[in-house]
């Protein structure tokens, strides 16, 4: 079930991104102890805490990825979202191996938080990539049954737009060329912070 989120919410103030940040990694210290995420009660939270949120959760070790997992849409409360994409991120990411105490050194955590995304409209692949706002737009492009999304995050690497379409399409089984009528990209904007 997919819960309404505010396609733009006001900014999380200190406080709010603090508690997030300590719930993360609290949930990924309890998967470490017991193997399961953390359960927060999203009653013991005040505003946009306990409202529907879609995030994401990103490790890094030492300056590399280790893990990145999240939700496109809201599907519950924020802090039960960002809870369990942290345990996720640290032990779930099928790219990676389960996370070891040992490597809780050197590991940062960065945690997004989503607006709700909107479809674009475009005539073809040009229209498209004039539309697009590096640094800023995250995209999720979908086509015959295939999806693929990147945080505005991936705009560091991929500083041209016409190189994270083309990144994208490939992250969702598609050839870099690939163009259709049918093709479909929703835009949305996150809000990223962590330690």
């Amino acid at each position: 079930m997919i819960l309404r989120q505010s396609p733009k919410a006001p900014p999380l103030d200190d406080g709010e991104r603090r508690q997030l940040i300590d719930l993360a990694w609290g949930s990924i210290i309890h998967g470490l102890a017991q193997g399961s995420p953390a359960r927060p009660d999203p009653d013991g939270f005040n505003g946009r805490l306990k409202q529907p949120g879609a995030a994401f959760v990103t490790l890094h070790r030492l300056g590399v990825l280790r893990g990145c997992v999240g939700h496109l849409e809201a599907m519950q409360p924020l802090v039960l979202d960002v809870a369990d994409n942290a345990f996720a991120a640290a032990f779930r990411d099928p790219r990676f191996e389960r996370l070891e105490d040992w490597e809780l050194e050197g590991l940062d955590l960065d945690i997004s938080v989503l607006t709700a995304p909107r479809p674009m409209e475009f005539r073809d692949e040009p229209d498209l990539l004039a539309q697009l706002v590096p640094c800023e737009d995250g995209l999720i492009l979908e086509e015959g049954g295939r999806r693929g999304t990147f945080l505005p995050a991936v705009w560091d690497s991929l500083r041209e737009p016409h190189l994270f379409l083309a990144e994208l399409k490939r992250k969702a089984g598609l050839p870099a060329s690939y163009w259709s009528p049918t093709l479909k990209v929703s835009r949305y904007h996150t809000e990223t912070f962590g330690r």
